[in-house]
């Protein structure tokens, strides 16, 4: 056989081995729809982030500091910084819903899993709070034709005093600042105590007992 007839050959067994690695890859996509209601009677979530990522992959870790992106989301409500931070890694997907949701009731958010990618974390701001979260973090995808349903506590990003003021609350309950970088915290992510009444809000309003969100999960998509 010449060469040049050995190469065409090759050309053509690469052109058609190479539907194979697309379909691979199409293969290894899943989408998960992933549904928060809110169980609070007075709390607002702000704008909800959704990621899928590789195991081991953490937005928080109770007892350690909150890193800069979860600071700005849980005083702000901005999720962008988070979500820049998970799509840095390999194979992640993030996603998020539309809008505010309001006290017993539901959103539904569908995001895209690649091939590695089947664990799950989420996140959204408290309102109203200083730096109170919902969130969770690093937990398993479920398998085909299972559900899986995770509960959250509030979370405090310990980055910002608990002072109540509406001056230092964003949102429409309080309209104050997102943002107090300098404004100093407790140091560390830990469970929220709640509202106590020491400010501008009242607890028969908006205090709460945990948990906060039920997160049900389950795969719509091949």
């Amino acid at each position: 056989m010449s060469r040049t007839m050995l190469i065409k050959r090759l050309a053509v067994g690469l052109l058609a081995a190479a539907p194979v690695f697309s379909a691979v890859a199409d293969d290894d996509k899943r989408t998960y729809a992933v549904s928060i209601t809110n169980l609070t009677r007075g709390i607002l979530f702000t704008p909800i982030m959704v990621a899928t990522h590789q195991p081991g992959q953490r937005i928080y870790n109770l007892g350690q500091p909150a890193s800069t992106a979860l600071s700005i989301m849980a005083e702000g409500g901005n999720t962008a910084p988070l979500a820049a931070m998970i799509n840095a890694s390999p194979k992640a997907s993030t996603a998020s819903s539309p809008g505010a949701l309001a006290a017993g009731q539901t959103v539904t958010i569908n995001v895209a899993s690649l091939g590695g990618s089947n664990h799950l974390s989420l996140a959204a701001m408290m309102l109203p709070t200083n730096d109170g979260f919902i969130g969770i973090t690093d937990v398993p995808l479920p398998k085909k034709k299972e559900v899986l349903t995770y509960l959250s506590n509030g979370h405090d990003a310990g980055s910002e005093p608990n002072d109540e003021l509406c001056d230092n609350i964003p949102g429409p309950q309080c309209g104050g600042q997102g943002v107090s970088p300098d404004a100093g915290g407790e140091g560390f992510v830990h469970i929220h105590s709640g509202i106590h009444g020491i400010g501008s809000l009242e607890p028969s309003e908006y205090d709460w007992r945990n948990p906060v969100a039920r997160i049900t999960v389950r795969q719509i998509e091949k």
